[in-house]
């Protein structure tokens, strides 16, 4: 593995799920993988799980770890052939190739703006480090994927299923403020691969991008969805055709009891932060069956197996 940006640079996904899995029997089992190796992890915007997640993976493989809030203060170029005469001191050429000099691994965090689909899904700001940077990029996630949650996903249902080709449904829930496609887009694109009966629903308007919906089940009407499921993953996103936009609020889309008896005693899957009571009820989060707390526990495992193939 030279980069981790999404499932399509893992050559054995299986693999990968299963070093999770023994990292997290054994959390110091490679502890001294990254002795002497400093990994620098960039945030263009705020994180919880994914910063605190990366850096105990990190210290965990025995490396030095440096965070940086890159969004405060300091404003990178990504144009080619800028005329740097604005507000930006410094352009992506420079500013890769130098922290290079310091890190032997780089991670990157940054959102889309939801305003410019194109430039959005051209993914820019990530690539733009790939390109100049002469040591191994790992995606914090980026504006149209979050690789480090779906495998960490990967990693839980593969850890509580029941059954060899479990039903797993990927469902939009409400939210009050227009959020990215990125964990949606990244979860069909792991979950295509693994030997899931796999299921996405949301209301009509909130269709995602053909590259990542492409071969995968739709079903427009919720709790048909939902029957005999053995995995429910809850997430809003924002439309993709009206990009950006809140089309409407379907409040009624929220997971509660009523729609989790049509399950096969679903777990209930969720990447956190989660909105209660609007994207779904305490009685669901609170059971027995929620898994958000051990999927945020996940977090650290999968970015220590990403970490460690990208050590060696």
């Amino acid at each position: 593995m030279e980069n981790f940006l999404s499932v399509k640079d893992v050559e054995d996904i299986d693999k990968l799920i299963k070093l999770g899995l023994k990292i997290k029997n054994k959390p110091l089992r490679y502890k001294n993988k990254g002795r002497h190796k400093t990994l620098v992890l960039l945030f263009f915007n705020p994180s919880l799980r994914t910063r605190l997640s990366t850096q105990k993976a990190g210290l965990n493989l025995g490396m030095s770890v440096i965070s940086m809030n890159a969004a405060q203060g300091w404003k990178l170029e990504f144009e080619e052939g800028a005329i740097m005469n604005a507000d930006k001191a410094e352009h992506i050429k420079e500013a890769a190739a130098v922290i290079s000099q310091y890190a032997d691994i780089i991670g990157v965090r940054t959102f889309p703006s939801l305003n410019d689909k194109a430039k959005d899904y051209e993914d820019r700001v990530i690539h733009n480090f790939v390109q100049y940077a002469s040591v191994p990029v790992i995606s914090l996630e980026s504006a149209i994927r979050h690789p480090l949650q779906s495998l960490a996903d990967m990693i839980t249902i593969e850890e509580y299923k029941k059954t060899e080709r479990p039903k797993v449904v990927l469902t939009w829930a409400p939210h009050p403020r227009a959020l990215p496609q990125a964990v949606s887009n990244s979860f069909l694109e792991w979950a295509k691969t693994r030997p899931f009966d796999l299921v996405l629903t949301h209301p009509q308007g909130y269709e995602l991008s053909e590259q990542f919906v492409e071969g995968v089940k739709i079903e427009y009407d919720q709790k048909k969805a939902f029957e005999n499921a053995d995995f429910i993953y809850a997430k809003n996103w924002s439309s993709y055709n009206q990009y950006g936009q809140i089309l409407n609020p379907a409040k009624e889309w929220m997971i509660d009891d009523e729609k989790m008896k049509l399950t096969n005693e679903a777990k209930f899957m969720h990447c956190l932060p989660v909105r209660r009571n609007i994207v779904v009820a305490d009685s669901v989060i609170n059971s027995k069956n929620a898994l958000c707390i051990q999927q945020a526990n996940n977090r650290t495992f999968a970015a220590q197996a990403v970490l460690k193939q990208l050590l060696e």
